[in-house]
């Protein structure tokens, strides 16, 4: 009796239930991970993501081997890989964790059980964390959900054994032809060994200050935990990062300050699960606006000239270029900075939300779905139950990087700018250009604020034409966040700001 336990975003082995029931069992087990071609052509994946997840299989295999165990990396459609494997090893059992991804891997998963069952073989899900799958209920999701997290960890196996005559995996990267292969010199490296390492220097010191240093891109670097991409591919268990977060903020030698700051860090934590529950709960998510009547707010269209210049960091707004260009260079930007990019190319460029998602998607080396397309919705205004966020890019370069340095590192053209100019280099005239610099820095796409104003009104005439009640209600009922059930709960004022812990997920 043979059992592939197949890796999917969960490249570790402890608090592994899959790996352990397989490993309780007594029997040989194949580890499998399997490399799909045809989804690294879909439009959110990159090259940056697949590099990291390279890496992430590396340091998996290493701990597999310690184990006694390897690594089986195959590529091409998994059905194909598990035909091979049934034959050549007559395998009874596929055991994995489920996966809320997109539409492409919803359909592979959905294949993979049809196949099980034509082949009389035994397939099994386990819940990787606080995401429900078929939840009847949202009212009962947050209980679920501290359940879960309260849990103890599932500690690795003591040991693995492996079907005789399967050889070891010799490790060498697989030559994918991506489609979007920029370059990404500063991204993060992948693997267990890694992710462990920045938990533990976020627990032990960078935390302290943590809910404060968040929405700077300047502090943010430092001050966010950076473990989005090692929980988006799972090498470490989000179980262990909460309760390592709970205990060490607990501990009697904690200080108040750092108390606080992992009190706040936890409340990320479960917006984490919460946002990704939405397109569990509503694949569609993927393609169309939240709210059904808010899809026909704009049309959709293809490449533009606005478009281009928001890719590209060339909108003539300072912060907003530097966080594009940093992104690009490093594969990661704090929250605060990838609403406020969502947020402009939404409203003040009036471009429909699925071309820029799908860009900032493929630029996330933490590229996690279920948060990326509710969120990108919800900074678009799409959902029809939270307040409108139209981020005002000079306001929030003076309030974010009030002395220019995140500007000036990444354009170099401002380099010379003064602090009083740096963050409307527009306005210099021909005399300070001369003397500072910034010749060279394009000039604003469009005057933000009277395209703000015509963003708000138009969405605002849209909603008192189009939407309904009863399909904001149903919204609500269905994505709400809530601690108890919803009792006849009015839909949000657009008047009404809402809180920034709607506005911390990647943070």
């Amino acid at each position: 009796m043979t059992t592939v336990v197949w890796f999917k975003r969960d490249l570790r082995t402890r608090d592994h239930d899959p790996l352990a029931a397989a490993a309780a069992l007594g029997e040989p087990i194949i580890p499998l991970y399997v490399v799909e071609p045809e989804y690294w052509q879909l439009p959110d994946t990159s090259a940056r993501q697949w590099a990291f997840i390279k890496e992430s299989l590396a340091d998996l295999r290493r701990q597999l081997r310690h184990l006694g165990a390897d690594l089986l990396v195959m590529t091409g459609p998994v059905k194909q890989a598990l035909e091979r494997l049934k034959s050549a090893y007559g395998i009874q059992r596929v055991f994995c964790h489920q996966e809320t991804g997109g539409q492409w891997t919803f359909d592979r998963d959905r294949d993979v059980v049809g196949w099980c069952q034509e082949q009389g073989i035994e397939f099994r899900e386990w819940q990787q964390f606080g995401v429900v799958r078929r939840l009847q209920d949202r009212d009962l999701w947050d209980k679920a959900w501290s359940q879960l997290m309260r849990q103890q960890p599932t500690p690795a196996p003591a040991g693995l054994t492996t079907p005789d005559g399967l050889t070891g995996f010799a490790y060498s990267p697989v030559d994918l032809p991506l489609a979007d292969s920029a370059p990404c010199p500063d991204r993060q490296a992948g693997g267990s060994q890694r992710g462990e390492k920045l938990l533990s220097s976020f627990l032990e010191r960078r935390c302290v200050g943590y809910q404060y240093n968040i929405s700077s891109p300047v502090s943010a670097v430092r001050a966010c935990s950076r473990l989005s991409p090692h929980i988006a591919y799972g090498t470490v268990s989000l179980r262990e990062i909460y309760q390592g977060a709970k205990q060490t903020g607990q501990h009697p030698s904690s200080l108040p300050r750092k108390q606080r700051s992992l009190t706040s860090f936890r409340s990320r934590l479960h917006w984490h699960c919460h946002f990704i529950q939405k397109l569990e709960d509503e694949p569609e998510l993927e393609f169309r606006a939240m709210h059904r009547e808010l899809e026909g707010l704009k049309a959709s269209a293809g490449k533009s000239e606005r478009l281009q210049r928001w890719q590209e960091g060339q909108t003539g707004w300072p912060l907003v270029d530097a966080c594009m260009r940093a992104l690009h260079h490093t594969g990661w930007i704090n929250f605060r900075m990838r609403a406020m990019l969502m947020a402009v190319a939404s409203y003040q460029l009036w471009l429909h939300w699925r071309e820029p998602a799908l860009h900032l998607a493929r630029q996330f080396t933490d590229f996690e779905p279920g948060i990326h397309y509710p969120q990108a919705q919800m900074q678009s205004g799409l959902t029809g139950i939270n307040a409108l966020r139209i981020y005002n890019p000079v306001l929030q370069s003076q309030k974010l990087d009030p002395d220019g340095e995140f500007i000036r590192h990444w354009l170099p053209e401002l380099q010379g700018v003064p602090v009083d100019l740096i963050h409307t280099p527009w306005l210099m005239t021909p005399a300070q250009k001369a003397r500072y610099g910034g010749n060279t820095y394009t000039l604003p796409v469009c005057d933000h604020e009277q395209a703000a104003r015509a963003a708000r009104k138009a969405v605002g005439e849209f909603r008192r034409q189009h939407v309904s009640q009863g399909e904001t209600n149903r919204v609500l009922q269905r994505h709400g966040s809530r601690k108890g059930p919803i009792q006849k709960r009015p839909s949000v004022p657009a008047k009404d700001k809402p809180t920034d812990q709607q506005y911390s997920l990647f943070d």
